[in-house]
């Protein structure tokens, strides 16, 4: 590999020929060779708009002379126009890094300096011109609430929507479907297949609202503060220009929040976030759980759905289809509830007027939004959607289903009941036919009492 020398505040470094970065990049990537995974590709984008408002305010300030400030936007631009294989190329710094993430600030001010400074035909300096009242301190925490709210707003708000749509619909469909109830994955009392997607339905909804106040909350952010939150070498309006820049081009409201050092110093909102993210997490875990068992079988299971069959399930058991898409939906699941557990630690290392975990707090956060989008239309859409009902198998489940006899309690009694639900289970009858037998009631009221339909409640 070629070098070319670059200097920073710490002398010299030999820097790739062909990089655009310079000397702190280097740096970073010679100290931190511990994971090989960067800061999430909607992250640097995030960063790299943060920067276009960034000059765009201050050359409305007369921060910055007014071609600088061009060419520093056009290199932007240029930047953000690029594929995500070819912009990372240029963004090479690890995860796990200096807490600051000041490695990843200074990686795009190098960036954008270089590809600015050819625009210019002079050089564009990194610190005194693409950081213009700025800091690491104000802008990593502005760029994670700017990515977080984008991909919340972008991808997985309209994937919740999708899904709850899916549910009500199946719930619709199903409605005449009656099955056995389950506590304790024991036979309780009927129930409404639409009731059990109504249920689902109902989680998402709850889980949704969370996120959306989470967003709203995300699009207050750091900036103005600079350094420790007194905002020095920041003009006063710089925060409120900037922000309306960054709203501009993305088209989400962003504001300066009230206070920065409960920003900078704290990650409470990001934290927040994840929170409702693990909440959702554990609504499709529970989901995911409850269409297995109901597909499990399909001959020794409770084989109650059949899901739609999307691959072999088995290299060694011919015609075996597993429950694949349910099974995948679990797995981000864990692994949301697993970036939450980073988080939280992570939120705890905020010390006096910084936080020092904020890369792993932008780089969990994002994972978990984008697995959980990424996975909902498929939960939506090859398991929910499509799946069959087996009709027959509800039918007779629910004709040998004892506890059918609660409905009976206000007549003869809770002591009696359990006797003749006790000798339908040791028999393996019909509870119509042992209840015929032991009470005095006729036959059509026992079957009126009876009657599943009628235990589900209203119609």
């Amino acid at each position: 590999m070629t070098t070319r020398l670059e200097h920073d505040s710490m002398g010299a470094m030999a820097v790739p020929s062909q990089a655009l970065y310079g000397a702190q990049t280097q740096r970073a990537v010679l100290n931190f060779p511990i994971s090989g995974r960067p800061m999430p590709g909607r992250f640097i984008r995030a960063l790299v708009m943060i920067k276009a408002s960034a000059a765009e305010a201050n050359a409305a300030l007369g921060s910055l002379p007014a071609p600088v400030a061009q060419a520093i936007v056009l290199a932007c631009d240029e930047l953000l126009a690029s594929p995500d294989a070819a912009l990372m190329a240029h963004f090479p710094v690890d995860v796990f890094q200096t807490g600051s993430g000041t490695s990843s600030n200074m990686n795009a001010n190098e960036v954008i300096a270089s590809l600015a400074g050819r625009r210019l035909g002079q050089g564009v300096d990194p610190n005194d011109q693409v950081n213009a009242s700025q800091s690491s301190n104000d802008v990593i925490p502005t760029a994670l609430h700017v990515a977080a709210a984008l991909a919340l707003c972008e991808r997985l708000l309209p994937a919740l929507v999708h899904l709850g749509q899916v549910l009500d619909a199946k719930a619709q469909a199903t409605h005449g479907y009656i099955k056995t109830g389950r506590t304790h994955l024991m036979d309780a009392l009927p129930v409404r297949l639409s009731q059990v997607l109504g249920g689902w339905a109902a989680q998402v909804q709850m889980a949704s609202d969370p996120l959306r106040r989470a967003q709203h909350a995300l699009q207050q952010v750091a900036l103005g503060g600079t350094a420790v939150g007194t905002g020095v070498n920041a003009d006063p309006l710089f925060a409120e220009r900037c922000c309306a820049a960054l709203t501009a081009r993305c088209g989400l409201a962003f504001r300066p929040g009230p206070n920065p050092f409960a920003l900078m110093g704290a990650q409470d909102m990001a934290l927040s976030a994840s929170g409702a993210l693990k909440v959702l997490a554990v609504a499709l875990m529970k989901i995911a759980n409850d269409l297995r068992w109901m597909n499990s079988g399909p001959l020794a299971g409770l084989g109650e759905i059949e899901l739609a069959a999307l691959q072999p399930g088995s290299s060694i058991m011919p015609g075996k289809v597993n429950p694949v898409i349910p099974e995948a939906t679990a797995m981000v699941a864990a692994q949301v509830i697993g970036n939450d557990a980073a988080i939280t630690i992570a939120g705890q290392s905020g010390n006096f007027e910084l936080n020092v975990m904020l890369p792993l707090i932008a780089r969990n956060l994002l994972e978990s939004i984008e697995l959980l989008a990424a996975v909902l239309p498929l939960l939506a859409d090859k398991a929910i959607a499509t799946f069959k009902v087996n009709e027959a198998r509800l039918q007779a489940s629910l004709a040998r289903n004892p506890i059918l006899v609660t409905a009976l309690n206000p007549v003869i009694g809770y002591a009696k009941a359990a006797e003749i639900a006790k000798q339908a289970y040791r028999e393996g009858r019909p509870i119509l036919d042992v209840a015929a037998e032991r009470t005095d009631l006729p036959r059509d009221e026992l079957m009126r009492l009876l009657d599943p339909a009628r235990l589900c409640g209203p119609a």
